[in-house]
């Protein structure tokens, strides 16, 4: 009988949470797995006494859903989705809907609604942050596609996510094509900015305060207290607490070599094609990567030694002016994800609601903190802000904050600390608020060694000049391009 509501391809952890939130609002789900094994063990174990049903074939998942049918994916991003919608086509009627809730890549979406759209069904591309215990519980939910399918998944999505102060969902629609995939890959860019920042202040409190884990812990306890508040400074405090069971601290047997999914790397990869200085995110990406290089930085200290330098002060003023610089630098961060998503928007016309973007990633989510809210308000205020820098919250908060970030960042410097998202941050606040900078230098450069040209202070935007620098260059240019 085709009375389920939903179903849900793919039973790993994030696919098992999700099903058991949407039967404890009440939604009949059926699910199938590639191997079968893995649903007669859900079914007889954590979704024992619920509503849901399990299948063994694609066939029956399809036969037992209500029309317009919905078809979730919580399989890996990549091949295993484009396998799936290769099976699903078949069995599917035009106005049927294919959800993919995995990290997959933004482009990809893209192809997929076209690819989809075109045999008369819709397609949804949905970010989903929180983790297992956000999936179980009410996550984030992003999701974009084709908006005609928004109507049927929205009851389902809102009931499941988070919700805010004043019970409000969160999730809204984001936009067509991949711009759901688009808003989630940015989230976790943020995300890898942010715990970026907050394993470098854990750095400078070990290595140059010399604090210990439960100081460190209650330090971080301190801060969530404060504008930091934030899930992941919390769960910071958590883990610089907890002990084996022989009472050592589990953080200290950690192998300091970081792994990653590709999000961050798609992320910046996005900045680069857009235009964006996207600092922040893009050292946090590469601090990954110098932090996998164990074994060649084993021998580099070897080599060159650790450049510690003499211990830093431990007193309460040195670490607001750490709690000081983690924040500022957090904002910074924050302002330039949303400098990408407004480009991403206007190249794509989406149309991106910035402002119900931050209302999304308020709860459930890995990067929810305190401050969302007035992101929001700045975009309510000034729709067509140009960066969250120039709002006055936040250009407030900036001033107060940035002698913080100076004094930290020198203090890492004089220590031999690495701090490259406190410093990128801190330099990309530096150049933004400079209205004359030294990059007309380097244009001079590029028309001397390659005619490339240049604009004038003394003329209008747009009109572009040569020089004969060396009297046998001519008056043959290559033109003119942006990055």
């Amino acid at each position: 009988m085709a009375d389920a509501d939903i179903g849900v391809v793919g039973m790993a952890v994030m696919g098992q949470n999700l099903v058991l939130n949407m039967d404890d609002h009440g939604y009949a789900v059926t699910v199938y797995n590639r191997s079968t094994s893995v649903v007669d063990d859900f079914l007889a174990g954590s979704a024992q006494g619920t509503r849901v049903k399990g299948v063994h074939t694609m066939q029956a998942l399809t036969a037992s859903l209500k029309r317009p049918r919905r078809v979730m994916l919580m399989v890996k991003a990549g091949a295993p989705v484009d396998a799936c919608i290769d099976a699903l086509l078949p069995l599917l009627e035009p106005g049927d809907i294919i959800i993919d809730g995995g990290n997959s890549y933004y482009k990809d979406t893209i192809r997929r609604v076209a690819r989809v759209e075109s045999k008369g069904l819709l397609y949804v591309g949905t970010g989903v942050s929180g983790g297992e215990e956000g999936a179980r519980h009410g996550p984030s939910i992003m999701p974009g596609g084709s908006p005609g399918a928004w109507q049927h998944v929205r009851p389902i999505f809102q009931a499941i996510a988070a919700k805010a102060a004043g019970g409000t969902p969160c999730c809204d629609w984001v936009g067509p094509g991949g711009a759901g995939h688009f808003v989630k890959m940015v989230h976790n860019g943020i995300e890898y900015g942010d715990m970026q920042i907050i394993a470098e202040a854990y750095l400078i409190m070990r290595e140059a305060l010399m604090l210990d884990n439960e100081t460190m812990s209650r330090v971080f306890g301190l801060w969530n207290e404060g504008p930091l508040n934030s899930y992941l400074i919390e769960i910071t405090r958590d883990i610089l607490a907890f002990r084996a069971d022989d009472g050592t601290y589990i953080i200290d047997a950690i192998l300091d070599s970081a792994g990653q999914k590709g999000t961050g790397k798609w992320t910046a990869i996005a900045a680069l094609e857009h235009g964006v200085p996207l600092t922040l995110i893009g050292e946090a990406v590469f601090a990954r990567f110098l932090s996998a290089l164990k074994g060649e930085r084993r021998l580099a200290q070897a080599a060159h030694g650790n450049g510690n330098g003499a211990r830093a002060r431990s007193d309460r003023k040195f670490l607001r002016a750490l709690e000081g610089a983690v924040f500022g630098a957090k904002l910074l961060s924050y302002a330039q994800g949303f400098m990408l998503l407004q480009a991403a928007s206007r190249a794509n016309d989406w149309a991106l609601d910035l402002g119900s973007i931050a209302l999304m990633w308020r709860g459930g989510c890995i990067i929810r903190s305190g401050f969302l809210n007035e992101i929001k308000a700045a975009y309510d205020q000034e729709p067509d802000l140009k960066n969250l820098l120039l709002a006055p919250h936040f250009r407030d908060a900036i001033r107060v904050n940035v002698q913080h970030c100076r004094n930290v960042v020198a203090a890492a410097v004089r220590h031999g600390l690495p701090v490259p998202a406190l410093a990128s941050a801190l330099t990309f606040y530096e150049g933004y608020r400079r209205e004359s900078g030294a990059a007309n230098l380097i244009q001079a450069q590029r028309d001397y060694f390659g005619a490339h040209t240049y604009e004038r202070k003394d003329r209008p935007r747009g009109e572009y000049f040569h020089t004969n620098w060396t009297g046998t260059g001519g008056t043959t240019t290559a033109g003119s391009y942006d990055a």
